[in-house]
């Protein structure tokens, strides 16, 4: 037999299969392995590949592709995220899990009118808001659901949980005088809490036994607590017991969670897989759940020998099923063959699949579908597990890498009709014990009359009624304009004395809700005059003509930008009031060491503001309206005045007018030469700050202010403050172009240097 010369074909072409999404992988195992290929952007194709075909539901290849991608290299569990969301979509629709039940153990037609509940419960467990804690966001959790990491992101307005929030204290204190006997279960299951996380396990089953003989309305939460103790012992039939039990009374995903844990202590890695996904068909956001998921799928997608690493070509042909030729792969192993002679036999064995086209499903069946002895096979140990003696079962370890991925696609996919989950309860049950505990909440809180003082709901700043309450990172809470005025000053908590800023920095200042709707619900005729004082005082502020905010700085004149840097606590006072009235103006003017500021100005309408981290703002303005002062006055730091606005005196005789044009062109033209003729550093310089020179206008008398050119042209002479001054407060069109045209020629009888 002549073996022919080997010739190389382009590297498009060599990995293509691993991009297009209707590619094969069987390409690979036709061409051979040349020394520079590099094995880790493979490894990443192959992952990308994977990917994509579990974002498309596709999962039985996924599931292939992810194998592979193990033979080829290390896979972190992250990585399978995207394929665990797949499994998930599947075991839903295998499934039919009733959602709207199992979200919230509550039953789905309950009415949500009650606002007792929707204030004083957690978003989360849905259990009593106990040791309150506000997210950025403005809604509050209970303090376990947040410490014990059962959410990553707001369940309400899905904003992410930072981990790092502290107890609300004046909702603590709050929810501590209205509802005691709640108080002190929260605190109880803090302690709780506490020892587990200090792994004192023996102390905390006692105490969690303790509590539940004391008072059974912790009966829940304290057996959820105390089945983490008894599998930290390994106590593992007591654990089961109570999450059991947890799970027909409420049918939460913790409950799931936790029963999964204690399922896959005990080995039973199978069932307490569907336990898990049972968790995240509960709750899809339940992070503990999905990370113990991808590191099951993880352990059964990888080979037993972890130290296994082979080339790209055996890995399509190992760990790809429905895609191997497995006469391909016992003439390789008999005897060993040059490059050229294997490569010849891959593409023979290609050709030969191609003609079987008809019979591809049947062949992927029997590939896909190992038999029901290898597939549910299961080890027992002898070992016992703690003092309950019990049997280790695990359902992976027979398995091998070919099965545990058959096994997978056969569990999950959405065409294989075999129910296989693992159901401790009658689902009647548990909707009865979700209708028990929703109608149990609605019925255990109401907010004592007796007990409602305004003088507990009242900022410490401003003391009044919160209006807008907010909750810093500290705990502390304010009214929204308080917190802002108090970091116009300093970024520390006004109590604590607590650093803030990168609080300043997000300039998140959002509402806390909980305490809104209290204030709204029972105190309605406190809160309606806290209002009404606030809508007074917001009126006053958006007045232009009386009591307008001024800005003590430079020159502005009509339709011309004037940046600004406002830097002093006043001035963010100012411009925040100027944002919130919706007004967006406010009055220049330069200063008057007698008066002030000087008698004449022109209102900036702000266009943008960029906020920067410390506080401090860049704010592009335009010029507006022209002003004279007619009294002056102070607020909160910054000047005000009463004005009353300039307009030019309209000429309505047609002789007149013609002149006045000719006038205003003749200005014009004698501007653009000056323009032109300035050194390239000024014009540059002209046209970065103020733009460029505006058109000609064809209506002279069309705005109130005259035309555009004459404020430009004002802006950019090099004349004293005061000259412009007297110019802006021309009411006269003619008379400000007179003055224009007597500075221009004065400046060009200046040689230029």
């Amino acid at each position: 037999m002549s073996i022919q010369p080997q010739v190389e074909e382009p590297a498009e072409e060599r990995s293509a299969f691993f991009i297009g999404a209707e590619s094969d992988p069987v390409s690979a195992a036709e061409e051979d392995e040349e020394e520079g290929e590099d094995r880790e952007d493979h490894h990443q194709l192959i992952l990308q590949k994977a990917n994509l075909l579990a974002s498309e539901n596709n999962l039985k290849e996924a599931v292939d592709w992810f194998s592979a991608a193990m033979r080829y290299g290390p896979v972190r569990p992250e990585t399978l995220s995207t394929l665990v969301d797949c499994i998930l979509r599947n075991f839903k629709r295998k499934r039919a899990w009733p959602e709207a039940e199992g979200a919230s153990g509550r039953d789905p037609d309950s009415s949500r009118a009650d606002s007792d509940v929707v204030a004083f419960d957690c978003p989360n467990c849905h259990g009593f808001l106990g040791e309150p804690l506000t997210l950025a966001c403005g809604h509050s959790y209970c303090k376990r659901c947040l410490q014990r990491r059962l959410l990553t992101k707001c369940r309400l307005c899905s904003e992410a949980v930072r981990g790092e929030e502290r107890a609300n204290v004046v909702l603590c204190g709050l929810l501590e005088k209205w509802f005691p006997s709640e108080a002190r279960r929260a605190k109880a299951q803090g302690e709780l809490d506490e020892l587990c996380r200090s792994k004192r396990f023996k102390e905390a089953a006692s105490l969690a036994s303790d509590v539940i003989q004391r008072d059974p309305n912790t009966t829940v939460v304290a057996r959820l607590s105390r089945a983490e103790a008894y599998m930290a012992l390994k106590q593992y039939r007591l654990a089961l017991e109570d999450t059991e039990f947890c799970q027909e009374s409420s049918c939460s995903a913790e409950a799931l969670f936790r029963k999964a844990m204690v399922l896959h202590d005990m080995g039973q890695v199978d069932e307490s897989l569907q336990v898990f996904l049972h968790c995240l068909s509960v709750d899809e956001d339940f992070p503990c759940a999905k990370r113990q998921v991808e590191k099951i799928l993880c352990d059964l997608l990888s080979p037993a020998d972890k130290n296994v690493k082979v080339g790209l070509r055996e890995t399509a042909h190992n760990t790809l099923p429905h895609l191997r030729s497995k006469t391909l792969m016992s003439e390789a192993q008999a005897q060993p063959q040059s490059p050229v002679q294997r490569l010849d036999q891959v593409r023979a064995a290609s050709a030969h699949l191609d003609h079987r086209g008809a019979h591809q499903e049947k062949r992927w069946e029997s590939l896909e579908r190992p038999s029901p002895s290898r597939a549910h096979s299961l080890r027992v140990h002898g070992d016992s597990c703690g003092e309950e003696g019990l049997k280790r079962v695990c359902s992976a370890p027979q398995l091998g890498d070919q099965e545990k991925g058959s096994l997978l696609k056969r569990k999950f996919s959405v065409s294989d009709i075999e129910p296989h989950f693992v159901d401790s309860g009658s689902s009647k049950h548990k909707k009865q014990g979700s209708k028990q505990l929703s109608a149990k909440s609605k019925t255990c809180r109401s907010v004592p009359e007796d007990l409602l003082d305004p003088n507990d709901l009242e900022c410490s700043l401003c003391m009044r009624l919160f209006y807008e309450p907010v909750t810093t990172p500290c705990g502390h809470t304010f009214c929204k304009n308080c917190v802002e005025r108090c970091l116009d000053h300093t970024p520390q908590c006004p109590l604590c004395k607590e650093s803030l800023k990168e609080y300043l920095a997000c300039r998140k200042y959002i509402v806390t809700a909980v305490l809104d709707k209290l204030i709204k619900q029972y105190l309605s005729q406190e809160y309606a005059e806290r209002t009404k004082t606030h809508l007074e005082e917001a009126r006053e502020l958006s007045d232009l003509t009386k009591n307008v905010p001024i800005f003590v700085c430079t020159m502005a004149y009509p339709t011309v930008p004037c940046p600004l840097h406002v830097f002093e606590p006043r001035y963010r006072l100012m411009l925040r009031r100027c944002m919130e009235t919706g007004t967006q103006q406010f009055g220049m003017c330069i200063n008057d060491p007698e008066k002030g500021f000087v008698d004449h100005g022109c209102m900036l309408m702000i266009r943008s503001v960029h906020f920067l981290p410390d506080g401090r703002s860049v704010v592009d303005t335009i010029g507006g309206k022209r002003f004279r002062v007619l009294s002056r006055g102070m607020r909160d730091g910054y000047s005000t005045a009463d004005i009353e606005h300039l307009e030019d005196i309209r000429v309505e005789d047609s002789a007149v007018l013609r002149k006045l044009v000719d006038l205003h062109d003749a200005v014009y033209e004698q501007a653009r030469v000056w323009f032109q003729n300035l050194k390239v550093h000024f014009h540059n310089q002209i046209l970065q700050h103020f733009g460029p020179m505006p058109e000609r206008e064809a209506d002279i008398q069309a705005t109130p202010n005259g035309p555009a050119c004459c404020w430009w042209l004002l802006a950019v002479l090099p004349i004293d403050p005061r000259y412009q001054l007297s110019v802006l407060s021309m009411t006269s069109l003619k008379e400000r172009l007179v003055k224009i045209q007597h500075i221009l020629t004065y400046l060009q009888s200046i040689p230029n240097n």
